[in-house]
């Protein structure tokens, strides 16, 4: 249908094969390959972190929040500019979700004094987004300060596999960080997602929690580790089936490598747009040089008074396809009664446009997206 799609999979003979692999064993649940890609992704993060394979993302946070023990009335503070999943799984556990704005129309990542300001006594967790994969440079500052006065920092890391922060990868900075593995994502599943933490008491209760909270997996009964299980806390079936931990296996030995193709393709976004599109703005243009991105996606800011939709419209004529990152929480008809005016989010949300990104777009690819959005924009 596209002719330049908004992302791409970087799938190949290596995904069939391993794939093929687990059909061929004829064990579809979590067994061998999950606790295989549990070892190696943590082994990839490094700072002894322990890791649980999910169904999703937004399994994780709500399994961050189940152990937070978020209640009805609890606080839960929130990045304004993020996927609903972050708001979503605060008010399934009964909590208030309190929005924080971002830094800026430069730095999209949520502003930590704005942050600190919204903390109440009935602030029980803050969650945290790594936006298109840019690392929050000030998050140790938060995570003291979370410390300080006992509240649960979670990372909502679903943008930023790989990247890091002198020299520490997202994900490690929190009590807990939630990974993502959907289509689009730079290491994918197609579903899935990843729990992290250094806390053993909080992995023990994910692993429970994934499970219906039994004390055994169908994989132990099977191998005949043990005939029976206890259930010692009520759980959900959140798990990761064999298959896609495979793939997750394979993605994730081409993550560094596809990360930095992204990089590449990020920096002639930019030099194009410098060149051709000055109206244009771009965030994240001044990262320091201690701050590895992801590179997850490529938003911008379309000028002021420009209608978004007819732009898109003109673009998806020529093929291309694009989104935005993300509508502002105060539109939606269920969360416009929790979100308050926030100076930069809101205008960001009215402004963005997401365009194409992924390892195997080319050069002149982009040359021709820019093209027919300079065509747009007349």
């Amino acid at each position: 249908m596209w002719k330049i799609p908004l992302f791409d999979l970087d799938y190949g003979q290596d995904e069939k094969t391993a794939v093929l692999e687990v059909l061929g064993c004829k064990w579809l649940s979590s067994g061998e390959k999950t606790k295989s890609f549990e070892a190696e992704f943590s082994r990839y993060l490094g700072e002894d972190v322990l890791s649980t394979t999910v169904s999703s993302a937004t399994a994780a946070l709500h399994i961050s929040l189940l152990i937070a023990n978020i209640q009805k009335g609890d606080e839960v503070i929130i990045s304004g500019l993020t996927f609903v999943a972050d708001a979503n799984v605060v008010t399934m556990c009964g909590g208030i979700p309190v929005f924080a704005d971002v830094n800026s129309m430069q730095d999209w990542n949520p502003n930590i004094e704005d942050i600190k300001q919204k903390v109440t006594p009935k602030t029980k967790a803050i969650i945290v987004v790594h936006f298109a994969g840019y690392p929050i440079e000030n998050i140790s500052e938060l995570s003291n300060f979370c410390k300080e006065r006992d509240i649960i920092l979670i990372e909502d890391v679903a943008h930023a596999v790989g990247a890091s922060y002198d020299g520490k990868k997202c994900g490690t900075f929190g009590d807990m960080a939630c990974f993502s593995f959907f289509s689009n994502k730079n290491l994918s599943t197609g579903e899935g997602g990843m729990f992290v933490t250094k806390n053993i008491g909080f992995d023990k209760q994910a692993k429970l929690l994934r499970s219906h909270g039994m004390t055994s997996m169908t994989i132990d009964r099977y191998e005949g580790k043990t005939i029976s299980y206890d259930v010692i806390l009520p759980g959900l079936n959140y798990r990761m089936d064999e298959m896609r931990c495979a793939l997750g296996l394979v993605q994730l030995k081409k993550l560094d490598s596809n990360n930095n193709k992204r990089k590449k393709l990020v920096e002639y976004y930019i030099d194009m747009l410098s060149d051709r599109l000055s109206r244009v703005v771009v965030p994240f243009k001044n990262i320091s040089n201690i701050s590895i991105p992801s590179y997850h996606i490529f938003t911008i800011l379309l000028p002021k008074g420009v209608d978004r939709m007819i732009v898109m419209e003109k673009l998806k004529k020529q093929g291309i396809q694009t989104s935005i990152h993300y509508p502002a929480f105060k539109n939606f008809s269920y969360y416009s009664q929790f979100s308050k005016s926030l100076k930069y989010t809101d205008e960001i949300s009215d402004r963005v446009l997401t365009l194409p990104l992924y390892p195997g777009l080319t050069f002149d690819l982009i040359d021709d997206i820019i093209h027919t959005l300079q065509d747009a924009l007349i």
